[in-house]
């Protein structure tokens, strides 16, 4: 079976991750579904935005829970990826003129925005759940982004939910439990392995920190894997091959590419 294609944060080689225009653009290429991280504003908005940091991926200096709606709005990652051209896609001419109007005048999303968009184009959205940053413990994310879902009016449809604190999916399960749900692991390097006694349905797991057996392995259990973030093509046909039902990678062009080819 071919597995999905996942666009991480959106085509993120080719737009600046977590923006409306990655999300169009994974979408124009194929892509089965794309993934954000949530985050919140200082004023308790939900936004899309990975880091906790501003300047990666704006160049902007703050923290993301220090900073308002109103400030987020003026910062400018398509400007960013511009001038960083993370991924030399720039470079390597992948991105032509025509896109690059539309990347410059990428903004940071709000959650709203970002499930608006999924719904109007009917497609899917991964909805990752990070860990709340200690300065801001008490923050309810989780209600939140149920009180967001439900004013877009994504559905199960739409959207599922992942994420490394798996409290948070015991919680969605109980609550609601028409939505698909995705446990995180291996997230970081200290941090072992758990499959948690095969309890969830799905698993996404670092690339660097699974084997393709060990894909077999959860597959032969009854599980999905879906596997991140895997950019290289001897990769993807290697962890195709043992199962994977997914890979969330950076460039859904690759892998579609080599879809269309027979490749994979």
């Amino acid at each position: 079976m071919t597995p999905l294609t996942i666009a991480h944060r959106g085509a993120r080689s080719l737009a600046p991750e977590n923006t409306v225009v990655a999300a169009r653009k994974a979408h124009a290429l194929g892509a089965d579904l794309w993934e954000l991280d949530v985050a919140f504003t200082a004023d308790g908005e939900l936004i899309v935005f990975h880091d906790d940091s501003l300047e990666r991926t704006t160049g902007a200096k703050g923290l993301f829970w220090e900073t308002t709606l109103e400030e987020f709005s003026r910062l400018e990652p398509g400007r960013r990826f511009l001038e960083t051209d993370p991924f030399g896609q720039l470079a390597a001419g992948a991105i032509d003129e025509a896109d690059r109007d539309a990347i410059e005048s990428a903004r940071v999303p709000t959650l709203l925005e970002a499930l608006s968009l999924t719904r109007e184009l009917d497609w899917r959205v991964n909805v990752e759940l990070k860990r709340l940053p200690a300065a801001r413990p008490d923050f309810p994310l989780l209600d939140r982004v149920l009180a967001v879902v439900e004013a877009s009016g994504a559905g199960p449809e739409h959207v599922l939910f992942s994420s490394g604190e798996h409290f948070w999916l015991d919680e969605l399960a109980k609550r609601r439990p028409e939505f698909e749900l995705q446990a995180l692991i291996g997230l970081l390097p200290h941090e072992p392995i758990d499959y948690l006694e095969y309890r969830f349905k799905t698993y996404n797991v670092r690339r660097t920190r699974v084997l393709p057996d060990a894909v077999r392995e959860l597959v032969s259990r009854g599980c999905a894997v879906n596997v991140y973030v895997v950019n290289d093509e001897d990769e993807m046909r290697r962890f195709a091959d043992a199962g994977a039902a997914g890979l969330i990678t950076d460039f859904p062009q690759r892998q579609l590419n080599m879809i269309r080819e027979g490749r994979l």
